[in-house]
């Protein structure tokens, strides 16, 4: 079904596991500031530290750019800036009113931040929150790899394999595709080429693309696919 210049098209699944930011909300002001900061601070190109550090883990990035220093010392320090810096932490288009069309038992989040990062932005955009999601500081191995929404899926009762994954970063996509879910990705905060060559299924400009036509026997889902 057309409409437009997109293309509508059903999707059945049984949950939606949603990434955080670049698909619920808007921080990347925030993230840009505070890892350019970091970056600046030890010497690093302040672009290619935040492109790098996008979707994933923050200690990922600290481990990799610092091989020799206290990774978790150094974390902290990023965490900590992350949760004073809210300003212009906002909800993205289509976000509230899509999750408040969700059963609670059918979507969760799954996120590369820690916890209490999370709780902070999610109240600072005035979202509702699961009443249990996953974050880094749940998981022994975060985006790529597939445990994050492996262990999400185990938290709805559902197979991986029967849920739909929204992201925005290719990290999370390969994450998704290896658990065995399928993957919409929102082009928010990565090139479109880059979020199909990490294996989306679908092209969606964010929230507000994705409808509920039904939530009876699990999730029917309409989407408007952008042309790719």
């Amino acid at each position: 079904m057309q409409k437009g210049f997109e293309i509508v098209i059903e999707v059945q699944c049984q949950a939606l596991l949603f990434d955080l930011d670049g698909v619920l909300i808007d921080s990347t002001p925030a993230v840009t500031r505070v890892w350019s900061k970091w970056a600046r601070a030890h010497g690093f190109d302040p672009e290619e530290v935040v492109a790098h550090a996008h979707g994933r883990p923050s200690i990922a990035t600290v481990r990799e750019y610092l091989p020799n220093a206290d990774h978790e010392a150094e974390n902290r320090i990023v965490e900590r800036s992350e949760i004073e810096d809210l300003e212009g932490v906002v909800p993205l288009p289509g976000a509230r009113e899509l999750l408040e069309s969700l059963p609670a038992a059918r979507w969760t989040i799954v996120t590369s931040g820690t916890r209490a990062l999370a709780e902070v932005r999610l109240c600072a955009a005035r979202l509702p929150a699961p009443a249990k999601f996953v974050t880094a500081t749940d998981v022994v191995n975060g985006k790529p790899q597939p445990e994050p929404f492996l262990k999400a899926a185990e938290i709805l009762g559902v197979a991986a394999g029967d849920c739909v994954v929204v992201e925005d970063a290719p990290a999370g996509i390969l994450a998704g595709r290896a658990a065995g879910a399928r993957v919409i990705g929102f082009p928010t905060t990565s090139k479109r080429s880059l979020l199909l060559e990490a294996g989306a299924d679908w092209i969606v400009k964010d929230c507000s693309g994705i409808s509920v036509a039904s939530a009876e026997e699990g999730l029917q889902l309409r989407l408007a696919q952008e042309p790719v």
